[in-house]
């Protein structure tokens, strides 16, 4: 059975570096493309998320076993992310594509990628905490709640925010691709997926 990230947290806060090593491979892949889709830079964001493992080591004495360790995480997460642009680096750093998976024809390709890319660059226009949230809600699958202890709202304030950063994506994707008409909800459902 797998251990839970509590426990583990738990022996790396007794000094046992082996279970270190658990949530290393368990949140380094998550960590990396939460700081991807938020800089879109994907050098920036391996250093961000080594980072971020070299703080777990650093407090780990200040870990609750209390409090949910994936919550602990992101917010040092946000606090690495925060002092890397404190430090004077840019917040609009460029758009690198990922690749895009096979598609039955060339044209449907094409058109694939261009909306993805065109995804990625209308996220990366959000404000920050829009970006963020979005980031954490649908990429990260995390919980209303565990981002309102995150955030330290209440649940009805993260909903309200994330409803409100859903729509002003789209209104982004629709401007950046020329669209005019009006984004419908399965317009909406395909831009999410594409992010």
């Amino acid at each position: 059975m797998m251990q839970s990230d509590e426990t583990l947290m738990l022996a790396v806060k007794r000094g046992d570096t082996e279970m270190f090593s658990v949530l290393f491979q368990r949140y380094h892949p998550r960590l990396f493309a939460f700081f991807y889709r938020m800089t879109g830079d994907a050098s920036s964001s391996e250093d961000l998320a080594q980072d971020v493992f070299v703080r777990i080591l650093k407090y780990r004495s200040g870990f609750d076993a209390k409090n949910r360790f994936r919550a602990w995480m992101y917010q040092i997460a946000r606090n690495v992310r925060a002092d890397y642009f404190r430090k004077g680096q840019t917040d609009s750093l460029p758009v690198h594509h990922s690749t895009v998976a096979h598609q039955p024809s060339p044209s449907q390709d094409f058109e694939r990628h261009e909306q993805t890319t065109t995804v990625q660059k209308a996220l990366l226009a959000l404000p920050e905490d829009k970006r963020e949230l979005l980031i954490l809600a649908r990429y990260e699958e995390m919980p209303y709640e565990t981002i309102a202890a995150l955030l330290e709202v209440d649940v009805g304030a993260v909903k309200v925010r994330i409803h409100r950063a859903v729509a002003e994506l789209r209104k982004l994707f629709l401007k950046m691709s020329g669209e005019k008409t009006k984004c419908d909800v399965k317009t909406s459902s395909t831009i999410l997926r594409s992010i």
